[in-house]
Protein backbone atom coordinates (compact mmCIF):
# COMPACT_ATOMS: atom_id res chain seq x y z
CA UNK A 1 0.00 0.00 0.00
CA UNK A 2 2.80 2.53 0.77
CA UNK A 3 4.54 1.93 -2.54
CA UNK A 4 1.57 2.35 -4.56
CA UNK A 5 0.78 5.43 -2.77
CA UNK A 6 3.96 7.06 -3.24
CA UNK A 7 4.31 6.06 -6.77
CA UNK A 8 0.80 7.43 -6.97
CA UNK A 9 2.20 11.10 -6.34
CA UNK A 10 2.34 13.91 -8.95
CA UNK A 11 5.83 15.19 -8.08
CA UNK A 12 7.08 11.74 -7.60
CA UNK A 13 5.87 10.92 -10.71
CA UNK A 14 7.09 14.10 -12.09
CA UNK A 15 10.07 13.58 -10.85
CA UNK A 16 10.43 10.15 -13.04
CA UNK A 17 9.45 11.25 -16.30
CA UNK A 18 12.30 14.67 -15.73
CA UNK A 19 15.09 11.89 -14.99
CA UNK A 20 13.52 9.77 -17.97
CA UNK A 21 13.56 12.83 -20.52
CA UNK A 22 16.69 14.16 -19.26
CA UNK A 23 18.62 10.78 -20.22
CA UNK A 24 17.33 11.19 -24.45
CA UNK A 25 20.19 13.90 -25.23
CA UNK A 26 22.37 11.12 -24.91
CA UNK A 27 20.76 8.76 -26.60
CA UNK A 28 19.72 11.01 -29.28
CA UNK A 29 23.09 12.31 -29.88
CA UNK A 30 24.68 8.44 -30.28
CA UNK A 31 21.58 7.51 -32.29
CA UNK A 32 21.92 10.31 -35.02
CA UNK A 33 25.56 8.96 -35.93
CA UNK A 34 23.75 5.88 -37.70
CA UNK A 35 20.45 7.94 -38.84
CA UNK A 36 19.31 10.90 -39.99
CA UNK A 37 16.96 13.25 -37.37
CA UNK A 38 13.99 13.56 -38.71
CA UNK A 39 13.42 9.70 -39.79
CA UNK A 40 15.46 8.55 -36.23
CA UNK A 41 12.78 10.40 -34.64
CA UNK A 42 9.67 9.06 -36.56
CA UNK A 43 11.46 5.07 -36.21
CA UNK A 44 11.65 6.15 -31.99
CA UNK A 45 8.19 7.51 -31.79
CA UNK A 46 6.92 5.02 -33.71
CA UNK A 47 8.32 2.26 -31.38
CA UNK A 48 6.63 4.15 -28.25
CA UNK A 49 3.26 4.28 -29.50
CA UNK A 50 3.32 0.54 -30.07
CA UNK A 51 4.60 -0.01 -26.23
CA UNK A 52 2.35 2.17 -24.85
CA UNK A 53 -0.82 1.01 -27.12
CA UNK A 54 0.48 -3.13 -26.15
CA UNK A 55 0.45 -1.91 -22.43
CA UNK A 56 -3.38 -0.14 -22.65
CA UNK A 57 -4.53 -4.20 -23.63
CA UNK A 58 -7.80 -3.27 -24.67
CA UNK A 59 -8.11 -2.15 -28.80
CA UNK A 60 -11.83 -1.96 -28.76
CA UNK A 61 -11.66 0.76 -26.58
CA UNK A 62 -8.67 1.81 -28.02
CA UNK A 63 -10.00 1.87 -31.07
CA UNK A 64 -13.27 3.53 -29.90
CA UNK A 65 -11.99 6.62 -28.18
CA UNK A 66 -9.45 6.67 -31.24
CA UNK A 67 -12.47 7.25 -33.41
CA UNK A 68 -13.93 9.69 -31.19
CA UNK A 69 -11.11 11.94 -30.58
CA UNK A 70 -9.33 11.83 -33.82
CA UNK A 71 -9.21 15.16 -34.52
CA UNK A 72 -7.53 16.15 -31.05
CA UNK A 73 -5.48 13.61 -31.11
CA UNK A 74 -4.80 14.36 -34.62
CA UNK A 75 -4.01 17.92 -33.08
CA UNK A 76 -2.06 16.67 -30.65
CA UNK A 77 0.42 14.44 -32.84
CA UNK A 78 1.03 17.48 -35.46
CA UNK A 79 1.76 19.39 -32.40
CA UNK A 80 3.88 17.56 -29.74
CA UNK A 81 5.08 15.00 -32.01
CA UNK A 82 5.76 16.13 -35.26
CA UNK A 83 6.95 20.03 -34.59
CA UNK A 84 8.48 19.53 -31.41
CA UNK A 85 10.11 17.18 -32.82
CA UNK A 86 11.89 18.55 -35.84
CA UNK A 87 12.86 21.40 -34.08
CA UNK A 88 13.91 18.78 -31.01
CA UNK A 89 16.18 16.74 -33.39
CA UNK A 90 17.62 19.42 -35.62
CA UNK A 91 18.91 21.82 -32.96
CA UNK A 92 20.07 18.79 -30.74
CA UNK A 93 22.50 17.90 -34.35
CA UNK A 94 24.15 21.03 -34.16
CA UNK A 95 24.90 20.89 -30.76
CA UNK A 96 26.53 19.24 -27.86
CA UNK A 97 24.14 17.15 -25.63
CA UNK A 98 24.87 18.92 -22.30
CA UNK A 99 24.11 22.60 -23.79
CA UNK A 100 21.10 21.33 -25.05
CA UNK A 101 19.59 19.49 -21.48
CA UNK A 102 20.15 23.22 -20.32
CA UNK A 103 18.56 24.77 -22.95
CA UNK A 104 15.50 22.40 -22.72
CA UNK A 105 15.77 22.81 -19.10
CA UNK A 106 14.46 26.24 -19.73
CA UNK A 107 11.27 25.22 -21.15
CA UNK A 108 9.24 25.88 -17.47
CA UNK A 109 9.91 29.44 -18.85
CA UNK A 110 8.21 29.42 -21.64
CA UNK A 111 5.29 27.09 -20.46
CA UNK A 112 4.53 30.12 -18.01
CA UNK A 113 4.25 32.48 -20.68
CA UNK A 114 2.34 30.57 -22.51
CA UNK A 115 -0.56 29.56 -19.70
CA UNK A 116 -0.59 33.14 -18.36
CA UNK A 117 -1.94 34.12 -21.92
CA UNK A 118 -4.23 31.36 -22.41
CA UNK A 119 -5.64 29.99 -19.09
CA UNK A 120 -7.45 32.19 -17.07
CA UNK A 121 -6.33 30.19 -13.53
CA UNK A 122 -2.19 30.04 -14.17
CA UNK A 123 -1.08 33.69 -14.20
CA UNK A 124 2.15 35.04 -13.89
CA UNK A 125 3.52 37.43 -10.87
CA UNK A 126 6.49 38.92 -10.58
CA UNK A 127 8.10 36.63 -8.88
CA UNK A 128 7.74 34.45 -12.18
CA UNK A 129 8.80 37.48 -14.00
CA UNK A 130 12.17 37.54 -12.35
CA UNK A 131 12.09 33.93 -12.81
CA UNK A 132 12.09 34.21 -16.67
CA UNK A 133 14.62 36.78 -16.63
CA UNK A 134 17.03 34.89 -14.94
CA UNK A 135 16.12 32.04 -17.15
CA UNK A 136 17.02 33.83 -20.41
CA UNK A 137 20.77 35.63 -18.18
CA UNK A 138 20.98 31.06 -18.07
CA UNK A 139 20.53 30.38 -21.86
CA UNK A 140 22.50 33.53 -22.82
CA UNK A 141 25.56 32.21 -20.63
CA UNK A 142 25.30 28.82 -21.91
CA UNK A 143 24.89 29.95 -25.52
CA UNK A 144 28.01 32.25 -25.51
CA UNK A 145 30.31 29.93 -23.44
CA UNK A 146 32.03 28.75 -26.29
CA UNK A 147 32.14 31.56 -28.76
CA UNK A 148 36.18 31.66 -28.11
CA UNK A 149 36.57 27.61 -28.86
CA UNK A 150 37.86 26.76 -32.48
CA UNK A 151 34.99 26.08 -35.22
CA UNK A 152 33.47 22.99 -34.68
CA UNK A 153 33.33 23.16 -30.62
CA UNK A 154 30.83 26.91 -30.79
CA UNK A 155 28.00 26.50 -29.90
CA UNK A 156 25.38 26.82 -33.19
CA UNK A 157 23.16 30.11 -32.58
CA UNK A 158 20.38 27.84 -34.96
CA UNK A 159 20.47 25.34 -32.99
CA UNK A 160 20.30 27.41 -29.97
CA UNK A 161 17.37 29.18 -32.06
CA UNK A 162 16.01 25.83 -32.84
CA UNK A 163 15.76 24.77 -29.26
CA UNK A 164 13.91 27.70 -27.87
CA UNK A 165 11.07 27.27 -30.25
CA UNK A 166 10.93 24.05 -29.63
CA UNK A 167 10.01 25.39 -25.75
CA UNK A 168 7.51 28.37 -27.00
CA UNK A 169 5.46 25.03 -29.04
CA UNK A 170 6.23 22.82 -25.94
CA UNK A 171 4.21 25.69 -23.77
CA UNK A 172 1.80 25.72 -26.19
CA UNK A 173 1.24 21.80 -26.54
CA UNK A 174 1.02 21.20 -22.66
CA UNK A 175 -1.83 23.77 -22.60
CA UNK A 176 -3.61 21.68 -25.62
CA UNK A 177 -3.15 19.12 -23.62
CA UNK A 178 -4.88 19.67 -20.65
CA UNK A 179 -7.78 20.59 -22.73
CA UNK A 180 -8.55 17.09 -23.66
CA UNK A 181 -11.98 15.58 -24.16
CA UNK A 182 -13.06 14.02 -20.45
CA UNK A 183 -13.70 10.17 -22.54
CA UNK A 184 -10.15 10.30 -23.84
CA UNK A 185 -7.82 8.28 -21.84
CA UNK A 186 -4.25 9.94 -21.44
CA UNK A 187 -3.05 6.54 -22.10
CA UNK A 188 -4.42 6.59 -25.52
CA UNK A 189 -3.89 10.21 -26.41
CA UNK A 190 0.00 9.93 -25.51
CA UNK A 191 -0.07 6.24 -27.65
CA UNK A 192 -1.90 7.54 -30.61
CA UNK A 193 -0.57 10.95 -30.95
CA UNK A 194 3.61 9.14 -30.59
CA UNK A 195 2.49 6.42 -32.91
CA UNK A 196 0.68 8.73 -35.94
CA UNK A 197 3.19 11.39 -35.43
CA UNK A 198 5.98 9.13 -35.71
CA UNK A 199 4.50 7.87 -38.70
CA UNK A 200 4.23 11.21 -39.96
CA UNK A 201 7.92 12.43 -39.30
CA UNK A 202 9.20 9.34 -41.10
CA UNK A 203 7.05 10.32 -44.71
CA UNK A 204 8.46 13.60 -43.62
CA UNK A 205 11.80 12.58 -43.74
CA UNK A 206 11.90 10.95 -46.92
CA UNK A 207 11.78 13.74 -49.63
CA UNK A 208 13.93 16.02 -47.34
CA UNK A 209 16.52 13.35 -46.11
CA UNK A 210 16.41 10.28 -48.36
CA UNK A 211 16.86 6.80 -46.83
CA UNK A 212 18.36 8.18 -43.67
CA UNK A 213 20.04 5.13 -42.10
CA UNK A 214 23.58 5.31 -42.15
CA UNK A 215 25.28 1.96 -40.74
CA UNK A 216 24.03 -0.11 -37.32
CA UNK A 217 25.49 -1.50 -34.57
CA UNK A 218 24.84 -2.80 -31.05
CA UNK A 219 25.27 1.01 -30.18
CA UNK A 220 22.11 2.02 -31.89
CA UNK A 221 19.88 -0.34 -31.19
CA UNK A 222 20.52 0.36 -27.62
CA UNK A 223 20.14 4.02 -27.74
CA UNK A 224 16.94 3.17 -30.06
CA UNK A 225 15.43 0.88 -27.82
CA UNK A 226 16.26 3.31 -24.77
CA UNK A 227 14.63 5.93 -26.55
CA UNK A 228 11.33 4.26 -27.14
CA UNK A 229 11.23 3.29 -24.00
CA UNK A 230 11.32 6.29 -22.06
CA UNK A 231 9.29 8.19 -24.90
CA UNK A 232 6.15 5.96 -24.24
CA UNK A 233 6.75 5.90 -20.35
CA UNK A 234 7.30 9.66 -19.93
CA UNK A 235 5.36 10.71 -21.96
CA UNK A 236 1.91 8.06 -20.93
CA UNK A 237 2.88 9.73 -16.74
CA UNK A 238 3.22 13.56 -18.20
CA UNK A 239 -0.43 13.36 -19.81
CA UNK A 240 -1.75 11.60 -16.95
CA UNK A 241 -0.42 14.33 -14.88
CA UNK A 242 -1.59 16.78 -16.83
CA UNK A 243 -4.94 15.56 -16.63
CA UNK A 244 -4.85 15.66 -12.78
CA UNK A 245 -7.42 18.18 -11.40
CA UNK A 246 -6.10 20.84 -9.42
CA UNK A 247 -2.87 20.53 -11.95
CA UNK A 248 -1.50 23.47 -13.05
CA UNK A 249 0.73 23.36 -16.01
CA UNK A 250 3.66 26.00 -15.38
CA UNK A 251 3.42 24.38 -11.46
CA UNK A 252 3.89 20.87 -13.11
CA UNK A 253 6.49 21.83 -15.71
CA UNK A 254 8.32 23.66 -13.21
CA UNK A 255 10.08 19.83 -12.24
CA UNK A 256 11.73 20.09 -15.56
CA UNK A 257 14.03 22.07 -14.26
CA UNK A 258 15.52 18.50 -13.11
CA UNK A 259 16.25 17.80 -17.01
CA UNK A 260 19.21 20.39 -17.52
CA UNK A 261 21.43 19.56 -14.28
CA UNK A 262 20.84 15.41 -14.73
CA UNK A 263 21.20 15.81 -18.55
CA UNK A 264 24.71 17.54 -18.64
CA UNK A 265 25.62 15.62 -16.40
CA UNK A 266 25.12 12.35 -17.83
CA UNK A 267 26.43 13.88 -20.87
CA UNK A 268 29.87 14.68 -19.49
CA UNK A 269 30.08 11.37 -17.92
CA UNK A 270 28.91 9.55 -21.20
CA UNK A 271 30.08 11.69 -23.99
CA UNK A 272 34.26 11.52 -24.96
CA UNK A 273 33.91 14.72 -26.36
CA UNK A 274 31.85 16.70 -23.69
CA UNK A 275 33.36 17.92 -20.51
CA UNK A 276 31.98 20.92 -17.80
CA UNK A 277 32.93 24.65 -18.18
CA UNK A 278 32.73 27.16 -15.58
CA UNK A 279 30.75 29.24 -17.68
CA UNK A 280 28.07 26.24 -18.69
CA UNK A 281 28.24 25.08 -14.92
CA UNK A 282 27.15 28.77 -13.84
CA UNK A 283 24.61 29.22 -16.98
CA UNK A 284 22.83 25.92 -15.61
CA UNK A 285 22.53 27.20 -12.22
CA UNK A 286 21.09 30.52 -12.68
CA UNK A 287 18.64 28.24 -14.93
CA UNK A 288 17.89 26.21 -12.19
CA UNK A 289 17.84 29.23 -9.46
CA UNK A 290 15.20 30.92 -11.85
CA UNK A 291 13.14 27.53 -11.86
CA UNK A 292 13.29 27.19 -8.03
CA UNK A 293 11.96 30.73 -7.57
CA UNK A 294 9.31 30.14 -10.10
CA UNK A 295 8.50 26.75 -8.06
CA UNK A 296 8.26 29.12 -5.13
CA UNK A 297 5.69 31.83 -6.71
CA UNK A 298 3.73 28.42 -7.05
CA UNK A 299 4.03 27.34 -3.69
CA UNK A 300 2.85 30.83 -2.05
CA UNK A 301 -0.08 31.23 -4.65
CA UNK A 302 -1.28 27.90 -3.67
CA UNK A 303 -1.07 28.80 0.11
CA UNK A 304 -2.65 32.27 -0.60
CA UNK A 305 -5.32 30.22 -2.10
CA UNK A 306 -5.78 27.95 0.84
CA UNK A 307 -6.41 30.88 3.11
CA UNK A 308 -9.08 32.69 0.73
CA UNK A 309 -10.80 29.30 0.46
CA UNK A 310 -11.51 29.15 4.27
Amino acid sequence: MIKKSVFSNTVVLAVIACLLWSSAFVGVKIGLKYHTPFQFAGVRFTISGLLIMMYFNNLKSYWGQLKGAWQFIAKVALLQTVLIYMLFYSGINLLPASASAMIIGSSPLFISLVSHFTLHNDKMDWLKSISIIFGVVGVALITFSRSNLPVGQQISLLGVALLLCNNLVSGFANVLVTKKPKQLSPVVLSSASLFFGGLALVVISIPIEGYGLKGVSVEYFVSLGWLSFLSAAAFAIWFTLLGRPGVKVSELNTWKFLIPVSGAILSWLIMPDEKPELVSIIGMLVIASSLLVMNYSNRKANRLAARAGK
